[in-house]
């Protein structure tokens, strides 16, 4: 079976590479049309010069970085970019399809990492107290924010939750995350408890919901999207006053930095959020030791 195909064919080599992806990487399909668009922009800028994806050279690539920057691309889409043909191209060179990597003598731009802007304790008490629980779309967004911020689940691994992944007596979820990688994750009283109310009050008044796998259907029985969840999140954001644009990510974001504020060992962090690297979660201990220099500068007498 092979990855789908947008209605423009790319290049042999892209076509067998974003197969190899799909089917030994277990990449995600957000993941995948990100490196099927970055391929496609390379190969047609190559084409515009008569060149195809294993002609280039390291000046081809060198050209397009330098019409990237005259485009106005910003530094952390070029990166991006280019960490998508160095993984292309090694895969050519191991194939013996080119002999040489035309990634290899290209540094990437330097991108800033920037901090994640996340919410207070007290903005996320507001945000989780503004749906209504009186009616069924309430109560499910109100049980989806509460699993949101007790979990710090991807917003498509939160949408795409299966009601046999929930298991409530023991109080837990069980997360497919990238890569097929599975986790569990403690849900929380708090969570749990809402969770609860909401399969026994909620969902069944959902419209197809009898006839659905999904934990929080949407049209049809069929799962949510992580657009609508999105769209219910900026309401309910608005109504809680909180002006700043938010995403689903803020809560992800929320989660990590207040239990490693509570003392969470960063190790601990790493497995609930599913990170397979912990320099991903390290990020999280600079947005934390900010807080803390900002409670000690204002509460400190000395501060």
């Amino acid at each position: 079976m092979a990855v789908a195909k947008e209605t423009r064919d790319e290049a042999p080599a892209i076509a067998r590479y974003l197969d190899l992806l799909w089917l030994e990487k277990g990449l995600a399909e957000n993941t995948l049309a990100a490196y099927r668009r970055d391929l496609a922009a390379w190969e047609r800028w190559l084409a515009s010069r008569g060149r195809g994806v294993e002609q280039a050279d390291g000046g081809d690539l060198q050209d397009y970085l330098a019409w990237r920057f005259r485009r106005r691309y910003s530094p952390r889409s070029t990166a991006r970019a280019l960490t998508c043909l160095r993984g292309f191209y090694r895969h050519l060179v191991s194939e013996g399809r080119i002999a040489a990597d035309p990634t290899a003598a290209v540094a990437s731009p330097r991108v800033g990492r920037p901090l994640p802007r996340g919410l207070s304790e007290h903005e996320v008490d507001r945000l989780l107290a503004a749906p209504d629980p009186a009616t069924p779309l309430g109560l499910r967004d109100k049980a989806m924010l509460e699993l949101l911020y007790a979990t710090g689940l991807r917003v498509s691994e939160l949408v795409g939750l299966a009601l046999a992944q929930v298991n409530l007596r023991q109080g837990v979820v069980r997360v497919q995350g990238k890569g097929g990688k599975e986790r569990l994750v403690p849900l929380g009283e708090p969570a749990q408890r809402w969770l609860l109310r909401y399969l026994r009050a909620g969902r069944p008044q959902l419209p197809s919901a009898t006839a659905s796998e999904a934990l929080f259907p949407g049209a049809g029985g069929r799962p949510l999207t992580r657009q609508a969840f999105w769209y219910r999140l900026r309401k309910w954001a608005r109504r809680a006053g909180i002006e700043r644009p938010l995403s689903p990510h803020t809560l992800r974001h929320a989660f990590a930095t207040h239990l490693l504020n509570h003392g969470a060992d960063l190790r601990v962090v790493q497995l609930l959020l599913g990170h397979s690297d912990l320099s991903t979660t390290q990020i999280y201990t600079h947005v934390a030791r900010a807080r803390l220099r900002e409670l000690h500068e204002k509460h400190h007498p000395r501060g």
